[in-house]
């Protein structure tokens, strides 16, 4: 079998285009024998249908993947969208990890996709990460370690790949490996015990897939290599000491936390020299199966190493085949509603009481980025449903008394390179703040990220926490509000 069934190159759905100017670059990685695709965004319907050909037009078996941290709806219109895995985590319930993973996995499978690229197993230890934050399942590793094995179990039950991500751990990396190569430099010891360990746990549970760190350990590789191209930490720690027999699968190759080390066709061969079984985001198909195809007639890659990446990844394409799917319900729906109403919850101060009408302040963080955005109009369309006329302004108005929300945005993105508010947002969040008690009006602050940015703002005397900005935390912020 060609080396060409190690890539996963990505599949992007654009507005304008939807998949089909990527027709030609389709039959060329079939042509050529990808061993799958990672599927970026769509309307369910459209993901269904381009997912179906795929399957129906290989030769070989397809690993079909998505990042579904937060559900399915994370990527694919038409599906649910999940709370950050921070908010699911902050329950310390096994009964919600389960069946947040089973909602994800089912309706992956519905659409014919048969990896899930969560969860992330990174704990939330470094407050300035510009990449973790609310994505991770917290900063105690005892306690997240049991929820994500509950996770994948409930995934992997329904028929999916899951996939622990991102090791050894990114979360002691302030930087994002999206934007440069961070290094951490904790001991071996520290990281074993904290930043490996709900790895470890995973492991034991049976995962299907680890996805690696474009970060560097130098205590554990002096290399000062990224953890994707370093044989002391995939090879020798993950295959050996913790005896990790599934996939193990590099971050994406065109993140620039990966090409500092060499050119793409380098660190691919490097990669699956390391341990990675599977290549995901290839930006030269052609150019990358070239590369580790000489790579391994000059003996750059050894025969064993793969033979071995290529039945590892054949068992798992054949273990997660396509099968007629559980369709998610109503109960489910209704199950993801309520979820997100129990992880809103005031951080400081108390709730206005509320009556016909409120001002609105939206300040968004996310805005202006190459990266894509959940919509910010579900906030005040839900305001509106629940008979709360929510009028848009800048600065609290003179001529009025009613309360000001200010709803402020800033969630994980990759490539985005901070977390967190700007000094410029907190100001003008203060001043909106101060402008607001001084005409004697109550206000209240919506933060739609991680609750700890509360910290960085304690003039406001009233905060509620609402995790992220998809659909469901705007409308369960909204219910909330109107609630008290």
């Amino acid at each position: 079998m060609s080396l060409a069934s190690l890539l996963l190159p990505a599949l992007r759905w654009e507005p304008s285009h939807g998949f089909d100017y990527l027709r030609d670059s389709i039959d060329d990685a079939l042509e050529l024998g990808v061993g799958g695709f990672l599927i970026r965004g769509g309307p369910r319907s459209e993901v269904a249908s381009l997912v179906a050909e795929l399957h129906s037009r290989s030769s070989i078996p397809l690993l079909l993947a998505a990042d579904v941290e937060r559900g399915a709806g994370q990527q694919f219109d038409g599906c649910i969208c999940l709370p950050p895995l921070g908010a699911l985590a902050s329950f310390n319930d096994v009964d919600t990890m389960r069946r947040a993973a089973r909602i994800t996995a089912r309706e992956l499978k519905q659409m014919g996709l048969n990896w899930a690229l969560a969860p992330v197993c990174d704990l939330d230890v470094e407050p300035g990460s510009a990449i973790v934050g609310t994505r991770s399942p917290g900063a105690d590793a005892s306690a997240a370690a049991p929820l994500v094995a509950e996770w994948i179990d409930a995934c992997q039950a329904e028929g999916v790949l899951a996939c622990a991500k991102h090791f050894p751990g990114h979360g002691q990396a302030a930087e994002d490996s999206h934007r440069t190569l961070p290094s951490v430099g904790a001991g071996a010891a520290q990281l074993w015990n904290d930043d490996i360990f709900p790895f470890r746990a995973a492991v034991d549970a049976g995962v299907a897939s680890i996805m690696t760190a474009h970060v560097a350990y130098p205590t554990l590789d002096s290399s000062g290599l990224p953890a994707t191209l370093s044989e002391p930490i995939l090879t020798t720690l993950l295959r050996h000491e913790m005896q990790f027999d599934g996939l193990i699968a590099s971050d994406s190759l065109e993140m620039d936390g990966l090409l500092a080390a060499g050119t793409e066709f380098d660190v691919a061969v490097r990669a699956i020299s390391a341990g990675c079984d599977v290549l995901l985001a290839p930006m030269d198909i052609d150019g990358v199966a070239r590369a580790l195809e000489r790579a391994e007639q000059v003996g750059a890659l050894s025969a064993e190493r793969v033979r071995d990446a290529i039945s590892r990844r054949d068992r798992w394409a054949v273990w997660a085949r396509p099968v007629e799917a559980r369709e998610s319900t109503l109960d489910d729906i209704m199950w993801v509603r309520r979820t997100a109403d129990r992880s809103v919850h005031l951080v400081r101060g108390s709730l206005p009481r509320i009556g016909g009408a409120v001002e609105l302040v939206e300040l968004d963080e996310d805005a202006g980025g190459a990266w894509s955005v959940p919509s910010r109009e579900h906030f005040g369309a839900a305001l509106h449903t629940l008979e709360v006329d929510a009028t848009p302004v800048e600065h609290p108005s003179s001529n009025t008394r009613v309360p000001v929300l200010i709803a402020a945005y800033s969630d994980v993105i990759a490539w985005k390179g901070n977390s967190g508010f700007s000094s410029v947002t907190i100001t003008h969040i203060e001043r909106i703040i101060a402008a607001a008690r001084e005409q004697r009006r109550d206000v209240l602050l919506v933060l739609f990220s991680h609750p700890r940015c509360a910290a960085s703002m304690p003039f406001a005397p009233n905060v509620l926490c609402a995790w992220g900005g998809e659909r469901p935390m705007q409308e369960a912020a909204a219910r909330a509000i109107t609630r008290g």
